[in-house]
């Protein structure tokens, strides 16, 4: 596959369909942002097109116009991809784990409980970016779609739990599209139950809808916490699909025995 320019891309999203609520607004995320990039079979009338942002993949369109080393790009991934696609993924990867995931939407007025004493809750500034670094190495993620700390501070998409500079939980736009701005939410080991995620949630909220758009919020089947904060946010369930975690990719489809 061939990486498209944002005026290719732009020519050919009607490939995508329509962007439901949820993971598929990363396709508006790498128009409008310029993170991530976007793939396909050909740059003029592309059969098949592939948005990748932050370790996630949106894939679209024939699986027939894929080659035998197409898909290599999208290894260690999580695809979201129409069932006719599972094939020639099952060829291409080593394994294909599915993963069953659930859309929640901002539906229902919700009171933002009082933060802990000393706590503020306030919008992320482009001075954060050092508080962010110094989160866990496995909440980085947080930060991946737009491009690292600093790119996420400097886009006003995100709110934050702060004591004495201590960031200590995170909610962010994490793909934003243009109905839809799906968020994701990350607190510090040991302040989960101080429901200072759900206050940086309803605050965010309050920004997605002065934009103009929906707030989001997809969880595994599996995240019990996730899906208490969704529903306690107002959030409620639209939709369920399933991704695609990938593994390695396995050279032009050939399996080695195990």
């Amino acid at each position: 596959m061939i990486e498209l320019s944002s005026r290719q891309l732009a020519a050919h999203t009607h490939l995508l369909g329509d962007c439901e609520p949820g993971p598929a607004a990363l396709a508006e995320h790498v128009l409008s942002t310029g993170n991530g990039r976007a793939l396909a079979d050909r740059a003029d009338h592309p059969r098949t097109l592939a948005l990748d942002c932050a370790g996630h993949v949106l894939l679209r369109g024939d699986p027939d116009a894929l080659g035998p080393t197409d898909l290599a790009p999208f290894a260690h991934r999580r695809v979201e991809a129409p069932a006719r696609f599972l094939p020639a993924l099952d060829v291409a990867f080593d394994r294909v784990v599915p993963s069953e995931r659930m859309v929640y939407v901002r539906q229902q007025a919700a009171a933002a409980p009082r933060p802990p004493r000393g706590v503020t809750i306030r919008p992320l500034t482009s001075s954060d970016a050092p508080s962010l670094v110094r989160l866990p190495a496995e909440s980085a993620w947080i930060h991946a779609s737009w491009g690292g700390p600093s790119g996420l501070c400097r886009s006003g998409h995100a709110w934050g739990a702060f004591r004495q500079g201590r960031l200590l939980a995170i909610a962010c736009t994490y793909f934003r599209g243009g109905a839809h701005e799906e968020i994701a939410v990350v607190a510090a080991p040991g302040r989960r139950h101080q429901r200072l995620a759900l206050n940086c949630v309803l605050a965010l909220d309050g920004d997605v809808a002065a934009r103009g758009r929906t707030a989001t919020l997809t969880c595994s089947r599996h995240d019990r916490p996730g899906r208490l904060l969704a529903w306690t946010a107002g959030f409620r369930l639209v939709r369920e699909y399933v991704h695609y975690a990938t593994g390695a990719y396995v050279a032009h489809g050939a399996r080695v025995p195990v």
